[in-house]
């Protein structure tokens, strides 16, 4: 009975709201693309950056943002120091070390750099053809990011 009870429990948890962010690795977005046509938003942060962990606990965490990005967009959570190797986009990025312990991945200096440099957080979004359409380097809370979402909504030009 009192497994019955904690069963009951769990699933009343799950229906009541407690949505959590689908989150997608690069290596299946292809496959996803052939199933859906969405565009691609990539959160590139890194573990000490103290505005990509606030994103992370609040922003990503609000309600109607986890809606946005999981019925509209295919959202990757790359940590700009992945130390393994990423294959996309029929290419390999490997993690480039730059001094003692620290380094970072090819694939976010590809999509995550403006202006010459890496400034975290960065939100980057790729069109159907995974060309970089957006590439945003502030910390957005839930209500800028909500409006940046909705105007990615709209159909792609491409």
């Amino acid at each position: 009975m009192k497994k019955l009870i904690l069963i009951i429990f769990f699933i009343g948890i799950n229906s009541a709201g407690f949505a959590q962010l689908r989150s997608y690795s690069f290596e299946q977005i292809d496959s996803l693309q052939q199933i859906r046509k969405r565009k691609v938003v990539v959160f590139i942060h890194t573990d000490w950056c103290k505005y990509c962990q606030a994103m992370k606990n609040s922003t990503f965490k609000n309600k109607t943002i986890i809606a946005q990005l999981n019925s509209e967009f295919y959202f990757i959570d790359l940590n700009a120091e992945e130390k393994r190797t990423i294959r996309f986009n029929n290419r390999t990025f490997n993690y480039e070390p730059t001094r003692n312990n620290s380094g970072v991945n090819e694939l976010a200096i590809q999509l995550g750099t403006v202006n010459n440099q890496l400034t975290y957080p960065i939100i980057c979004v790729l069109n159907l053809e995974n060309e970089i359409i957006l590439q945003d380097t502030n910390y957005r809370n839930a209500k800028d990011l909500e409006l940046i979402l909705s105007k990615l909504k709209e159909p792609d030009k491409s």
